[in-house]
């Protein structure tokens, strides 16, 4: 056993574990509480965020639940306009039809006593010319001596033109 790395030396053997040891206080010292230090801030930033991340997740399915509340209503909201404006519309024709309606029965009750004024004045006017008619007749009847029957047959004559107008 020439080789020096396979021998065994019992000072190299306790420089080994003397500079182990020497390391191991060292990295305890020094790196050891840094590290888990670190390790536990990261803990903490990862749990800090996963709370974080559920309370996120909570809101929008709060503001989820909310935003279709709000759909909901709004969707109501356009029935119940719709329906107000469809009967606001529906009253506002049965108004529209009443009052023309109403003015079509004024225009035809005035266009009627119009034609009874017209009708009233047209046979008035009638009778005031058979009047004028009959002494006119009457009048030439005097100026004429006619028989008696003459007479009688022209006066009847007149009052069936007076009777033919006053129906």
């Amino acid at each position: 056993m020439d080789n020096p790395l396979v021998q065994l030396d019992p000072g190299l053997f306790i420089w080994t574990i003397l500079t182990f040891l020497v390391l191991l206080f060292v990295l305890a010292k020094f790196a050891w509480k840094p590290l888990l230090k670190m390790l536990k801030e990261r803990e903490e930033l990862i749990r800090s965020s996963l709370e974080d991340a559920e309370k996120a997740q909570v809101e929008l399915a709060r503001l989820n639940a909310e935003g279709e509340d709000i759909v909901n209503r709004a969707r109501s909201e356009a029935q119940t306009i719709l329906s107000e404006g469809k009967t606001a519309a529906a009253k506002l024709k049965e108004e529209t039809l009443l009052s023309a309606k109403e003015q079509a029965y004024s225009i035809i009750a005035e266009a009627e006593n119009q034609i009874k004024i017209e009708k009233e004045k047209a046979i008035s006017e009638i009778k005031t010319e058979v009047v004028e008619l009959s002494l006119s007749i009457t009048e030439k009847l005097i100026t004429k001596n006619i028989s008696k029957e003459d007479n009688k047959v022209i006066i009847e004559e007149s009052l069936r033109n007076i009777k033919q107008y006053d129906a």
